[in-house]
């Protein structure tokens, strides 16, 4: 049983949309009430939105999957969080999610691994993510990747405004702790 990660194409829209709905709602939909999960996961991870990514060469979503099931997915591209440091040049792991039942087997950061190394495909840059308050594994992963705390907002889902943490990792940091 081995894990595969493996660059997505437009022709994995629909299993990367599937993926990502799962993981979403399995990690963060007990928070919401139904309605706004439905509303919220119907507009920002459509199968129209994955086509969109899919079909843009700055943007990658990678899918991490064992004997052909799919486990995980990360989304990278450019930074779209609102901290006033960022620029065009910068990057974001947008999403980094891992089913459940695959937690705590290295498989999250195999998967963040891949994502950065996209990033910085055309050299060190500096890259952002954004990650829940109340997330202190992921918060312990990035940090040892070498991102930092660097501000904070709010990730609205309906009626429910989420506490969120942005991270930054400088373009001078190239390889993890």
């Amino acid at each position: 049983m081995q894990a595969t990660i493996r660059q997505a194409t437009l022709a994995d829209a629909e299993v990367a949309t599937a993926i990502s709905k799962q993981n979403f709602a399995e990690s963060f939909g007990a928070s919401y009430r139904p309605a706004d999960l439905a509303d919220f996961l119907a507009e920002n991870y459509s199968l129209e939105c994955h086509q969109t990514w899919l079909a843009n060469n700055q943007y990658a979503l990678f899918l991490l999957e064992i004997d052909g099931a799919q486990l995980g997915h990360a989304l990278v591209g450019p930074c779209g969080l609102p901290h006033a440091d960022v620029t065009s040049a910068d990057g974001e792991l947008k999403r980094l999610y891992v089913l459940k039942h695959a937690h705590g087997k290295g498989l999250g950061s195999k998967l963040l691994k891949t994502a950065l190394s996209w990033l910085e495909k055309d050299g060190p840059r500096t890259l952002w993510l954004g990650v829940w308050s109340e997330n202190f594994g992921g918060q312990k992963l990035y940090q040892r990747h070498g991102f930092e705390r660097a501000g904070e907002y709010y990730f609205q889902v309906g009626a429910s405004a989420d506490f969120e943490f942005i991270f930054r990792r400088k373009k001078e940091i190239v390889s993890p702790r």
